[in-house]
């Protein structure tokens, strides 16, 4: 089924990155945010992808083709200027859409813009900036299993803020980041195709509004809680923490890429 990931956003509270490139294409390591998130997917064996482009999409584009020149064997006949690649990418055996879905057009637009690359009865959304060590083949299986059209994964988040104990007046006590206890929309949802008729082409259309909320009040959709690592890269700082998990070789939204792969292969 091919997996919807939302890629044209401005990342305007990441200005001091996003100035000069889209914000999937930050880095984190030596790999885009992107290239995680696709590399998640794909360990569990989801390999068709529908990038939703929309701010400086072109350099998402050309990263991945030049990204093939870097990696890939080439056969260039120079007479006529035909470019073959020979062999198969080992590394990234995947099949990606890029979609012009429009520079202003909001998330729920973005979707519906896609729906001709959409072929199967399910298929999955996320966001390109959000990175998480959940179990897609669980969250699958329980989209499936509860036969509503939709599924969003539900995290619970620090608070950014420490949290003041009080009796009347008085301090009683201070809690450092406390954690909120209601969930969040965590992405990596996962629809049926109906969802495409909650949605409209307005460029307006946001996801997380009125087209998630109608579903919600239709009883068609249902939470998937994910209690471990998820992170989204929403500010500079963010992006700082999460450079700094990967230079500390503390992984946790990769953590078993590799084992994961080989059962899916098996």
């Amino acid at each position: 089924m091919p997996v919807l990931i939302l890629c044209g956003g401005e990342g305007t509270r990441i200005r001091e990155e996003t100035a000069s490139r889209p914000k999937p294409l930050i880095e984190i390591g030596p790999d885009p945010i992107l290239l995680h998130i696709m590399k998640l997917y794909a360990s569990y064996g989801f390999r068709r992808f529908v990038l939703c482009l929309g701010y400086r999409g072109l350099m998402i584009k050309e990263y991945f083709i030049d990204r093939e020149l870097r990696v890939r064997d080439v056969k260039l006949n120079t007479s006529t200027g035909e470019r073959a690649y020979l062999g198969t990418n080992s590394e990234m055996d995947w099949e990606i859409v890029f979609a012009e879905t429009g520079a202003k057009t909001q998330t729920g637009a973005r979707i519906k813009k896609c729906a001709g690359y959409i072929d199967t009865p399910t298929f999955m959304v996320t966001y390109g900036d959000g990175l998480a060590n959940i179990d897609l083949r669980q969250l699958l299986s329980y989209h499936l299993s509860h036969g509503r059209i939709g599924t969003v994964t539900g995290v619970g988040v620090s608070s950014q803020f420490g949290e003041l104990k009080i009796s009347g007046d008085a301090v009683t006590g201070f809690a450092e980041k406390p954690v909120n206890r209601s969930l969040i929309n965590g992405g990596f949802f996962v629809f049926q195709r109906e969802f495409l008729d909650y949605l409209t082409l307005d460029s307006d259309c946001i996801l997380e509004r009125e087209p998630l909320e109608r579903l919600a009040g239709d009883g068609e959709l249902r939470v998937n809680r994910h209690e471990g690592f998820w992170r989204c890269m929403d500010t500079f700082k963010d992006y700082q923490q999460l450079n700094e998990l990967f230079a500390a070789g503390a992984l946790p939204w990769a953590s078993g890429f590799e084992e994961l792969a080989r059962d899916t292969a098996a």
